[in-house]
């Protein structure tokens, strides 16, 4: 099962799985940054189920869970944008931490002490939840310090399945993960704005000067992670997946544009690359994650390079505009494309 299964991560996670003939159930309440398109040729697979559902609806979750008893739950479900947490922070925070105990309550009631030993809860966290990484890059064992309303929600989330899985023997997993980009992500976040906004031959907006550093991984080598974390990762752990690809967001924004005039030869942009813009409150300078835990230990590995991810993430831009003026028309408008 997976709870936020149309989202951007949720739906390549989804994807990932039924290609390979496993048995998948979505919950999703299917808001406005959803792509339930990127699961149409699933419609009529017998391995998949979708149910609309927000988690605040605890008797239908309840009723759902209780009925299929998966194997492993993989919890995705959360608001994720850092902007309109500034924005409305209150409903943002309120909404992930009601979600996480209504989830983490169902399965307690669901699951008994005897069936809990096949069971396996993967709770999907972010590196922001770390903070500021000035220094060495975050490992598990790095204390949490979020600097954003949205990264507070995330670490919230975590400390509640944390002290289920204490309290209730909640057999939980939590991963941490590095900004992830590919098909399907809605065109509020960094990357697929600054290829949307080159493509229609205009600046790619920025906060402050462009030198906060993200970590980069394609989303299909989180995929990747996450069903090896499923099949090899023990309950009771923490797991960092990361690339190790860092970048400013004035090089991000540079790479990208190179990219474009590859693919397009006869691409230009008669501006600057980038518009700066007022920087945003608590923007974290940098995030960097240690993954050498699941490398060494599961032995995973990220498979495509950056330059290979982003190719095939500007291609698939190009080749789906329609999808692109779909979202636009569902788009509320706030602050568009320069989450981070």
């Amino acid at each position: 099962m997976i709870t936020g299964g149309s989202g951007f991560i949720g739906s390549n996670l989804v994807n990932h799985f039924l290609k390979k003939d496993y048995k998948v159930i979505n919950i999703d309440k299917l808001n406005y940054s959803s792509t339930p398109d990127s699961l149409k040729n699933f419609t009529d697979n017998s391995n998949y189920k979708f149910f609309k559902s927000d988690l605040a609806n605890i008797k239908k979750v309840y009723k759902i869970i209780k009925k299929y008893k998966p194997k492993v739950i993989f919890n995705l479900a959360s608001e994720t944008h850092v902007d309109r947490s500034i924005d409305k922070p209150l409903e943002f925070v309120k909404n992930n931490i009601l979600c996480s105990l209504n989830l983490a309550e169902i399965i307690k009631k669901v699951y008994s002490k005897r069936n809990k030993k096949n069971f396996k809860l993967i709770h999907i966290s972010t590196d922001e939840v770390y903070g500021n990484v000035l220094n060495k890059p975050s490992d598990e064992n790095k204390s949490y310090e979020p600097n954003s309303p949205y990264a507070a929600s995330k670490a919230s989330m975590d400390h509640i399945f944390r002290s289920y899985r204490e309290t209730y023997n909640l057999p939980l997993i939590i991963v941490n993960c590095c900004n992830n980009y590919g098909p399907y992500q809605f065109p509020e976040k960094f990357i697929p704005t600054a290829i949307i906004n080159l493509l229609k031959k205009k600046s790619i907006p920025i906060y402050g000067k462009g030198k906060n550093i993200r970590e980069w991984i394609y989303v299909d080598d989180y995929c990747d992670a996450l069903e090896k974390i499923m099949i090899k990762g023990k309950v009771g752990q923490n797991y960092n997946v990361g690339s190790g690809f860092r970048k400013t967001n004035i090089d991000l924004s540079r790479i990208i544009y190179k990219k474009i005039k590859k693919i397009l030869p006869n691409f230009k942009l008669n501006k600057k690359i980038i518009r700066e813009i007022v920087d945003r409150p608590g923007h974290d300078l940098r995030y960097a994650i240690n993954s050498e835990k699941i490398r060494k230990q599961l032995k995973w590995k990220p498979s495509v390079s950056f330059s290979e991810g982003i190719e095939k993430t500007i291609y698939w831009y190009i080749s789906n505009d329609n999808w692109l003026k779909h979202c636009s028309k569902k788009y509320k408008g706030q602050r568009l494309g320069v989450d981070l």
